[in-house]
């Protein structure tokens, strides 16, 4: 797989808490010079990152635990695509999943997407914290709801596995795409997890996958 293809698979990802301007401005100029498919920040710079870069602008709602009200996350939604997000990677409350409350997690989702309209919407699982039936049910709901990804984690809990992306896009037949997201660093993962089924990727290793 060629250098400007692996890079069209990428979210250019800057999630942490002390990320500078300077390092969102890099951030930015390094997705418009490798090609790479969106750059992933935190909503703090989303309009920021509108402003310097031709990639997908993408942010982060209900970040990182998912554990926040969803009038919240429709308010941080809408508030993410008025000031330019492309693409919403929402976590998911992870107690209705382990409530088995599918329903309710089918809800949320819903109204995520909803309020996040036109933007796409990519739904965070946190697969290293379920088991192996609840990946599915949850996937399940995600697509149900009209997300148009499922994705498997934030990195703070794990990193995504081929296992899982495998399972995953099984379970979801279809009816959205897969995105891989934490701990994959290098080219040969990427194209590994891209083999299995993925459709985006998640990493702050962009540079060093595409140019190793």
């Amino acid at each position: 797989m060629d250098e400007k293809t692996l890079a069209s698979y990428i979210d250019h990802t800057l999630l942490r808490a002390d990320a500078t301007e300077e390092d969102i401005r890099k951030l930015c100029l390094e997705a418009d010079r490798f090609g790479f498919k969106a750059v992933c920040v935190n909503p703090l710079w989303v309009a920021f990152a509108r402003e310097h870069t031709k990639a997908k602008v993408c942010t982060v709602v209900g970040f990182p635990l998912g554990a926040t009200p969803l009038e919240l996350k429709e308010k941080e939604a809408a508030y993410c695509v008025r000031a330019g997000a492309d693409e919403i990677d929402m976590v998911i409350n992870l107690a209705y999943v382990k409530s088995g409350d599918y329903a309710a997690l089918k809800d949320e989702i819903a109204s995520v997407v909803q309020a996040s309209a036109p933007a796409i919407v990519k739904v965070i699982l946190e697969t290293p914290l379920l088991l192996k039936e609840e990946k599915v049910l949850a996937a399940q709901a995600a697509a149900e709801a009209g997300a148009h990804f499922v994705k498997t984690c934030t990195g703070f809990q794990g990193g995504a596995t081929l296992e899982d992306v495998l399972l995953l896009k099984e379970a979801v037949q279809g009816g959205c795409l897969v995105k891989a997201s934490g701990g994959i660093r290098t080219r040969e993962e990427a194209i590994s997890f891209i083999n299995a089924g993925a459709s985006r990727l998640g990493t702050s290793s962009g540079v060093k996958i595409v140019c190793p």
